[in-house]
């Protein structure tokens, strides 16, 4: 039970990590990895399953957030909206290999919803980079041991 625990415990840190709530998940894989008590593909399957889900949720977002821009309470302001398409416009699909970075990331994964990516390219690129750069994690974790 504990072994699942872990597991599932560690998508669901990469779930919240990937919203655009403050979160990480690299420190908690880390530490599973140190273990050794762990698969490290089902590690590496949990991370990225759950941090992919989370820019899922932030792409489905997207795709319904413009139509509260005019209200009062929306968080982001027009400027701000224009500058987030101008950059999906010139840097398109493409940037959605950044969606893996602190700070930005979870932003791009919004805009490419609002900016209508369609949700079969946008999960290939989100799961490519999100599963490399765990792998990254889980590699410098063992290169530590």
């Amino acid at each position: 039970m504990l072994g699942l625990s872990g597991y599932l415990g560690l998508f669901l840190s990469a779930l919240v990590a990937a919203t655009l709530l403050p979160a990480q998940s690299e420190a908690l894989l880390a530490g599973l990895v140190f273990s050794e008590d762990f698969s490290l593909t089902l590690l590496w399957l949990a991370a990225t399953s759950g941090n992919v889900l989370g820019s899922m949720i932030n792409w489905y977002l997207g795709t319904y957030i413009e139509r509260f821009s005019h209200r009062r309470w929306f968080p982001v302001s027009e400027k701000q909206l224009a500058k987030a398409h101008a950059f999906y416009q010139k840097y398109g699909r493409w940037s959605l290999l950044l969606s893996w970075m602190p700070i930005i990331g979870d932003p791009i994964t919004l805009v490419a919803g609002v900016m209508k990516e369609p949700f079969w390219r946008f999960s290939l690129i989100v799961t490519l980079a999100k599963g490399l750069r765990y792998l990254v994690v889980i590699g410098i974790t063992l290169a530590a041991v």
